[in-house]
């Protein structure tokens, strides 16, 4: 990591969701963060104005295919419709704005399947996974984790899910309040 470079890149996968985008986004405001947001087609599809909220806030947008499908367990040809199914939704709602980001749901990946996608869009995965999705795991120490192990140039994965919803709302603002005091700057991955 590069402490001489206080940068967080902070993504949201699963989005965008009507019970958790809209505090998302006003939390970010607060500090002043720009962040990335993986988002299933589908979800674009049914909450458009979430995500234009999030493109007019400056935040990136990227890819986490129409149906969060499984890379290890769906046939290529199928799972690469899936994701240009996804970027046409992208664009058509952002008015054909689009880094060609892309963020493989559970970050599961064949090596052909990298190899395809990697023609056409950054694969953007993660250093540091909140596990803020995973019930058996606290809210606090979900957040914990997330000061112990994060540092300058960590790419960190939050969640818009419902299954993700009391651990994003005790540690976000914390996370951001944290790192904020350290003097990193939250940004978005372009």
């Amino acid at each position: 990591m590069d402490e001489a470079n206080k940068k967080i890149y902070l993504t949201f996968d699963d989005g965008p969701i009507p019970q958790l985008t809209p505090w998302v986004l006003s939390t970010l405001d607060e500090y002043d963060a720009k962040a990335t947001f993986f988002y299933v087609g589908d979800n674009i599809r049914k909450h458009p104005a979430l995500f234009e909220k999030a493109l007019k806030a400056d935040h990136s947008i990227g890819n986490h295919t129409y149906n969060h499908l499984r890379g290890w367990k769906t046939p290529s040809a199928v799972y690469l419709d899936n994701i240009e199914k996804c970027e046409a939704q992208i664009q058509a709602v952002s008015g054909g704005q689009s880094r060609r980001l892309f963020r493989p749901p559970y970050g599961q990946l064949t090596f052909s399947l990298a190899r395809s996608i990697a023609g056409s869009y950054r694969i953007v995965m993660w250093d540091y996974l909140t596990g803020d999705f995973d019930p058996s795991l606290s809210p606090e120490k979900c957040h914990h984790g997330a000061i112990r192990k994060v540092g300058a140039g960590s790419i960190v994965i939050y969640h818009e899910n419902v299954k993700a919803n009391a651990s994003i709302r005790f540690s976000l603002p914390l996370f951001l309040e944290h790192f904020s005091q350290l003097g990193y700057q939250f940004c978005a991955i372009e």
